[in-house]
Formats: C-alpha cells, sequence, structure tokens
C-alpha cells in the first residue's frame, strides 16, 4: 500500500509498494462481508480494505459453512464486493470442516496463486512462470 495519510494510532508508515491485495478468510467471511459491504470498516484487519489504492486489484477469497454461502444475504455481498472492482475467487464444493458437503470450500491454493498471477499480468504487465 502507498501511504497518503499518517495515522495517529501508528508508528511512522514506512512506504511500501504492493501490487495487489488477496483477502483469503475463513468462517469469519459471513461476518466480514456484510461488514465491508455496508463499509462500517473499523474492524482490524478489514480496514486496509477502505485505504487501498483502487487502481491496483483486490482480490477476496470467500470460504464458510454451505448454509451461509446459500443464503440470498451472502449473493448480495459477493455481487456488492464485485460492483466495487473487486474479484473473487470462487469457493468450491466439497467437505467442509463443519462436516458439511457443499459449496463453501475456499478454493484451492494453487487456483488462488494462479489467479493472482493472472491479475498481475493483466494489471501490471508481470511476466507469468
Amino acid at each position: 500500500m502507498e501511504p497518503k495519510a499518517s495515522c495517529p494510532t501508528t508508528a511512522p508508515l514506512v512506504e511500501r509498494k504492493f501490487h495487489v491485495l488477496v483477502g483469503v478468510t475463513g468462517s469469519v467471511a459471513a461476518l466480514k462481508s456484510p461488514l465491508l459491504v455496508s463499509k462500517l470498516l473499523d474492524i482490524p484487519g478489514t480496514c486496509v480494505i477502505r485505504a487501498w489504492d483502487r487502481s491496483k486489484p483486490l482480490l477476496f477469497c470467500p470460504a464458510m459453512n454451505t448454509a451461509m454461502w446459500e443464503h440470498p444475504i451472502t449473493a448480495q455481498q459477493v455481487d456488492q464486493l464485485k460492483a466495487f472492482g473487486y474479484v473473487e475467487i470462487p469457493c468450491v464444493a466439497k467437505k467442509l470442516v463443519c462436516g458439511d458437503e457443499g459449496l463453501g470450500a475456499m478454493a484451492e491454493v494453487g487456483t488462488i496463486v494462479d489467479k493472482v498471477k493472472e491479475v498481475l499480468f493483466q494489471h501490471s504487465g508481470f511476466q507469468q512462470s
């Protein structure tokens, strides 16, 4: 992130240039998604999204219980995040930790890495390897 203003509650910022932000969440996704959508981003770990340079890609990888994933509010929240220009790396169907079988499992690491490479290549001209 390229800091544009100082934050009074932190130590001096060191300028760092990030090219992509990937939000990988577990079952907390059902709690954080509505916060992202409603702009109540005061919980540590989610407020970085408000400060993110929107000219750079932000990817999110939802993961939650099948019942939570299938709730209509979740679809609305995912659609809103995509409307902001964020890129979804969709969840997959498999047996979840809670014992359910169905959609809600986080995409495989290889899928996430491949999507990050693809987005970096599209937005920044990075070499794919």
